[in-house]
């Protein structure tokens, strides 16, 4: 008997494995022409992370173990846990394709002398580190009132021991500035204007909710993570902070790397080089605005 559940689980294990590299697979045959950026890749595998959801747990999974497919608020709640999972492994995805695309374009193309940036790497890396830092102070601010009327800054001094509603808000800022420093970095040459970029902006947010506030946040309390719908429901305030940072993170990030490629743009060969490395209007970046938003936003509300 023992024997028998052993040989189960691993089976359901196998599988498990099985499903999972074909979403990964799948992820870099369907996106690999629209990833520009590891930012843009996270937001597309988030919400292909969603798109599974519905069609795995909600649909093919009852089908294929000859149960009903039930596609109710009720049954889609009691599997809200495995939304989030499915978000969260969307990202992962996208961050590791991102990633490995970027090295590879690095080490076989950008290394060409023919392709060479105006600006070193390193100095473009430190300054986009830069705006995000900036744009994340006013991004906290922003998102710090939301915390302060909801009562969350002494949960966040937790983190460090305290207690206090200033010891919350330092530490805050500080995470604040973490967060926006990586933002300049993922979502570079991501927005050709600004509500493009406020766009990214609140995907970015919205991520960061669920990695970090719903993930994150309870393990470094040393606590362990729940992603059931009274749980998250409690947690929607803490949504809305999450997008006003990442809009006003944004629009700041934005204002001051504009300004820094004004000069880039008076040469107009420079101008041309850097209008090829910016995602052009007309892609389909808005239709993942659009679903990653209404349905990252919608469905923690619905099912809570």
């Amino acid at each position: 008997m023992r024997r028998r559940r052993f040989i189960s689980i691993r089976s359901a294990r196998c599988v498990s494995s099985a499903i999972a590299v074909l979403i990964g697979t799948t992820f870099a045959l369907l996106f690999q022409r629209e990833i520009r950026g590891v930012g843009s890749s996270m937001g597309w595998g988030a919400t292909y992370g969603i798109c599974w959801w519905f069609l795995g747990p909600l649909t093919l999974l009852p089908w294929l173990t000859h149960h009903p497919v039930d596609w109710t608020e009720a049954h889609a709640a009691t599997l809200f846990g495995s939304l989030v999972g499915h978000i969260i492994y969307g990202i992962i995805v996208g961050l590791l394709y991102a990633a490995f695309d970027r090295v590879w374009r690095r080490i076989f193309y950008e290394s060409d002398p023919l392709n060479r940036e105006p600006e070193g790497a390193g100095q473009r890396t430190l300054s986009s580190l830069g705006w995000g830092l900036i744009g994340s102070l006013a991004g906290g601010l922003a998102f710090s009132v939301v915390m302060l009327t909801t009562g969350e800054l002494p949960h966040v001094a937790a983190l460090v021991g305290g207690h206090s509603v200033l010891l919350g808000f330092v530490v805050h800022m500080l995470i604040s500035a973490v967060i926006g420093a990586t933002f300049g970095l993922l979502f570079q040459y991501e927005s050709p204007d600004f509500p493009a970029g406020i766009a990214w902006g609140l995907v970015y947010g919205l991520i960061w909710w669920f990695v970090g506030a719903l993930t994150l946040f309870p393990i470094l309390l040393g606590h362990a993570f729940t992603w059931t719908p009274a749980v998250v429901g409690s947690d929607l305030p803490s949504l809305v902070g999450h997008l006003l940072y990442g809009a006003a993170t944004a629009v700041v990030f934005l204002l001051l790397e504009r300004r820094h490629a004004a000069w880039l743009f008076a040469d107009k060969r420079l101008a041309a080089r850097e209008a090829r490395r910016t995602r052009p209007s007309g892609t389909s970046a808005p239709a993942i605005w659009i679903v990653l938003l209404t349905l990252g936003i919608m469905l923690p509300a619905i099912l809570s």
